[in-house]
């Protein structure tokens, strides 16, 4: 039988692989090289680095990420190992959306904004998540502008700008990218001090995509406002830059109720695929790509990114009990 090693903190999933396979739940911290041994599947989250360290003489031939990302897996080792590596795009786009667009509105009531129609939103990466957010802006008045090299070189020009062009033009910027080190468009401190200092109309900046794509030292320095879900050097977030910020969530901007439903389904499908068995993942009602339509009152009264930022603020060293703990929230209708 199969031996599956889970990470305890995934949601939607216990007792779905069981007819299938010997199961273990195990906090992140618990997932050693000796846990692992025998496994030959993990299905993990972002806290679980899954590299030489962790795996080397393991059996280890699945990984399943129930996240977006998968800067936490060494996928050139696991391709060396032939360790098969599935992630699930596009699972929480819908919440992450959610809270940026919540954020925006209430940083217009905050600072007396009174028109979306007054503001540029410049969106960095256009995945699954970018695009939401750009649909959802551009309905509720807001002027629009996407920068997305990777899919500008594919696709053409148009409909895209340069992110010396967004920077410039900006009131509001929220990053949407992975996090990369090398190739053409290498992500980390995409935003530091030269881009902030270039920003010269920007008010607001969201980072709700990886901590390191913003440099946190340089936002702590930088005038502007800023909402930060995702934080370098997680949990030992700065506490400077907790205190500056107006909207700060414990890395929690896409723990959807729906979201973290799809999540679990995308990787559960991927283990039957990869293995030939027939685990039944959870059913998702809600639509991937979000809402068709939405209100600023309706994203408002949907989350309340305040009240998480009032949590964080009063005990940032539980930034992880309130990560791993979160209530999850139904997304935008």
């Amino acid at each position: 039988m199969l031996k599956i090693i889970v990470e305890s903190h995934i949601p939607y999933i216990k007792g779905r692989l069981e007819p299938w396979a010997q199961v273990e739940y195990l906090d992140n911290a618990a997932i050693t090289p000796q846990a692992v041994r025998t496994a030959d599947a993990l299905l993990v989250r972002t806290r679980t680095r899954c590299n030489a360290h962790l795996l080397d003489g393991s059996r280890v031939g699945f990984i399943g990420t129930a996240t977006i990302g998968t800067d936490h897996i060494d996928l050139d080792y696991c391709a060396s190992r032939g360790i098969a590596v599935a992630n699930a795009p596009g699972c929480n786009a819908p919440a992450v959306a959610q809270w940026v667009l919540s954020a925006i509105g209430r940083w217009m009531d905050m600072r007396g904004v009174a028109s979306a129609h007054s503001l540029t939103l410049g969106v960095v990466g256009v995945g699954h998540v970018g695009s939401i957010v750009a649909r959802w802006a551009r309905q509720l008045g807001l002027n629009v502008l996407l920068c997305d090299p990777p899919r500008a070189q594919r696709e053409g020009s148009d409909g895209f700008c340069t992110l010396q062009q967004l920077v410039a033009r900006s009131t509001i910027i929220t990053f949407h990218t992975p996090l990369t080190s090398g190739g053409d468009y290498p992500t980390v401190h995409l935003c530091d001090e030269a881009m902030l200092a270039a920003a010269a109309k920007c008010r607001l900046l969201i980072n709700a995509a990886r901590g390191p794509i913003a440099d946190n030292a340089a936002l702590l320095r930088w005038p502007g406002d800023v909402a930060i879900d995702c934080w370098e050097h997680e949990p030992a977030i700065s506490r400077g830059l907790l205190q500056k910020a107006f909207v700060a969530t414990p890395h929690i901007a896409g723990y959807s109720s729906e979201g973290k439903q799809r999540g679990t389904a995308m990787v559960i499908e991927a283990l039957n695929r990869h293995f030939g068995i027939s685990a039944q993942p959870p059913h998702v009602a809600a639509p991937a790509l979000g809402a068709a339509a939405v209100t600023f009152r309706g994203i408002m009264d949907s989350y309340d990114p305040l009240a998480d930022t009032a949590r964080l603020k009063a005990s940032p060293q539980d930034f992880e009990q309130q990560r791993n703990h979160y209530p999850l929230r139904p997304e935008v209708r």
